[in-house]
């Protein structure tokens, strides 16, 4: 091995490229404790032990907190990532189906973020100030995404266009709420309904709306 290779191998890694290294370790890390917390939380709870996240997403206990000081942290991040994977789907539903069955089936996605969230109103009300400015980002994330599955449908006659989209997650979050924990399916079965209930009194723009 001559000079020159043993001078490569021995050389430090750039500082640049160990940051970036880094960095995305720690993404990764983030990210498994927020897949592992959803998985938990939608079991237990948002109250469920912080060992049992660490162990499912196979880290520390110290990883958990370095990252997230406080429950109410990785809580918060849960949720605005479980926010903006339900908007996102908006986009996706529209250039994959019809516009009335793109509505329908996003509006099911939505029960489905709705009906993983227990125990999730409880600590929104909590009075911690961690969550003070979630609801905020619940609206404007989800009514624009929802606002454009309407007005799509509404353009084909699928649904009115009336609706109010503040309203409409209102309606379905509190059909979520009160369906009982020993019928699953009892939330996406009045989803269901709701949504056929769009369609009275719909006309499509093409008909002179």
């Amino acid at each position: 091995m001559n000079e020159e290779s043993k001078h490569q191998e021995s050389s430090p890694e750039p500082a640049g490229r160990t940051d970036r290294r880094v960095r995305a370790d720690a993404q990764r890390s983030v990210d498994a404790l927020l897949d592992a917390a959803k998985a938990v939380f939608a079991t237990s709870g948002v109250d469920a032990p912080v060992r049992e996240i660490a162990e499912k997403a196979g880290v520390g206990i110290g990883t958990v907190y370095r990252h997230f000081p406080q429950r109410s942290d990785l809580v918060a991040a849960v949720f605005r990532q479980e926010v903006d994977a339900c908007a996102q789907a908006a986009a996706v539903l529209a250039a994959e189906h019809e516009p009335g069955e793109a509505l329908a089936r996003w509006m099911q996605r939505y029960a489905d973020f709705i009906a993983t969230k227990r125990g999730l109103a409880s600590a929104l009300h909590s009075g911690d100030p961690t969550f003070d400015s979630l609801p905020a980002y619940f609206q404007q994330r989800l009514h624009p995404a929802l606002r454009t599955l309407i007005d799509g449908a509404a353009a084909v006659g699928a649904a009115r266009g009336d609706i109010d989209a503040d309203d409409l997650l209102s309606a379905v979050a509190r059909l979520c709420m009160s369906a009982n924990d020993d019928k699953p399916d009892h939330a996406r079965r009045m989803v269901a309904l709701l949504v056929d209930g769009l369609r009275y009194g719909a006309t499509s723009s093409k008909d002179g709306k």
